[in-house]
């Protein structure tokens, strides 16, 4: 496979990417996504299965993706695997979904956002209405922050990402301090199918928080030594991640109860309450806002690679690969990301409609980039020369998290089938808007 000549020089190290990788999981979806996990589960027994079960799902997607950015690293990464073990329309098709599904999930973050912030705001504010415009604020705000350059944009990303961590082992604090609820009541899970429907419609939102860390292939062109700092730095962000995701979800449970926990629909904020009082609630929205704007910058400032990639193919006009000579910043791929984010947060506005709306083809886009690894194994031939990293397992391992991706997306059909058919009908417009596309460039 030959890897697409750049002009960018490699400056990030091992633990320059496994921060990434933290900063682009941990968004806001662990400071909500547990009430929507436990409401599902109907169990504390089977709220603790999902989230064990997608940490080590995920743990083994982090290992499939380690050798894959080992083996192959360059700007746009998670288009130009799929494209090249596949086919360029299939990449596309994909690909296009992900850049509309990514603004709304970025929609959705900023939603939860200024659902934290907005009662320390004037009252003309606490209603839907101007929760969705301080969502709105935010996002252009950071649109604005990221168009005056990417240096600029790097640093504030750095101190968000730091809070972010800090504010995470705070509430951790809970698992030590708070009187133990494992004794009340719980009520058993009434999905149809059981405790196992149960546990499949759990794992939608579970796979939705721990989502993301794939999208480190796009900065394999920045990476130093990427055959080893890869693999490093993937699996160090996701063993953090996992440890902070346990932890945290016990602390829920142990500060507010089961019940509490499902019927919290701010479970950051109310367990920061009960912990450290009024006081320590506004701390907490306060906090919890900041992380969202994190997680908004790192948003922005990684998606224009894709379009980048795309760009460089001839799928997307060449003004998305268009750079600022002085900022560095791709301008109109900025501007389209914003556009995009902005139509979502309108026409999907609660969090629990983005979620399947970004994981109704997101979880088959994660499983056709990992299968990738298969179509790389067999192109190497026997022996394979690959001198980096080898994930133990193979085949058996890659192809259960393959599977295991594709029920996640059946389930977002079967639980929730009008907003995946939101997802599904952009997923099959994309075949005649490549060669549309595609025709157009050729004419550039």
């Amino acid at each position: 496979m030959t890897e697409p000549a750049n002009n960018i020089r490699p400056q990030i190290g091992i633990f320059d990417l496994g921060m990434i990788v933290v900063s682009l999981v941990i968004g806001i979806g662990i400071f909500r996504t547990p009430a929507i996990v436990a409401r599902q589960a109907g169990s504390e027994d089977v709220f603790f299965l999902a989230w064990a079960a997608g940490g080590l799902v995920s743990l083994i997607g982090a290992l499939v993706f380690a050798e894959i950015g080992s083996r192959h690293h360059f700007p746009g990464g998670f288009y130009k695997l799929i494209s090249t073990a596949f086919h360029p329309v299939y990449s596309f098709m994909i690909n296009w979904v992900i850049v509309l599904t990514y603004g709304a999930g970025m929609a959705g973050v900023a939603l939860i956002g200024s659902e934290y912030i907005n009662p320390l705001l004037p009252d003309a504010l606490h209603s839907r209405i101007g929760i969705q415009g301080t969502a709105v604020i935010t996002l252009l705000f950071f649109y604005m922050v990221n168009m005056l350059g990417i240096k600029s944009g790097s640093r504030i990303q750095n101190l968000l990402s730091s809070l972010k961590i800090v504010m995470m082992l705070v509430l951790c604090t809970g698992i030590f301090f708070a009187t133990n609820h494992s004794s009340e009541e719980v009520i058993a899970p009434v999905q149809n199918g059981g405790w196992l429907a149960a546990f499949g419609a759990s794992l939608i939102a579970v796979f939705y928080t721990f989502g993301g860390y794939q999208q480190t292939l796009n900065f394999g062109a920045d990476i130093k030594n990427p055959v080893k700092s890869t693999p490093r730095g993937i699996l160090l962000g996701m063993f953090l991640i996992i440890a902070l995701y346990m932890s945290i979800n016990y602390a829920y449970y142990k500060v507010l109860g089961f019940e509490g926990l499902k019927s919290s629909n701010l479970i950051a904020a109310d367990t920061a309450k009960a912990l450290f009082g009024s006081g320590g609630e506004i701390f907490f929205s306060v906090a919890i806002f900041l992380s969202v704007l994190g997680f908004i910058n790192a948003t922005m400032l990684s998606l224009p690679r894709v379009y980048y990639a795309m760009a460089d193919d001839r799928i997307l006009p060449g003004v998305f690969k268009k750079v600022n000579s002085k900022t560095q910043v791709q301008e109109f791929a900025l501007t389209f990301l914003i556009v995009t984010t902005l139509l979502s947060l309108l026409m999907l506005d609660t969090f629990e409609q983005i979620v399947n709306y970004v994981m109704s083809v997101d979880s088959i886009a994660l499983a056709s980039s990992a299968a990738t690894l298969f179509v790389f194994r067999r192109k190497a031939g026997n022996p394979d020369l690959h001198t980096g990293f080898k994930m133990k397992g193979y085949p058996w391992l890659p192809a259960f998290f393959v599977l295991f991706l594709c029920i996640i997306a059946i389930n977002v059909i079967v639980t929730d089938p009008s907003s995946a058919i939101v997802g599904w009908g952009l997923f099959l417009g994309g075949a005649p808007l490549y060669f549309l596309l595609q025709k157009l460039g050729n004419r550039s």
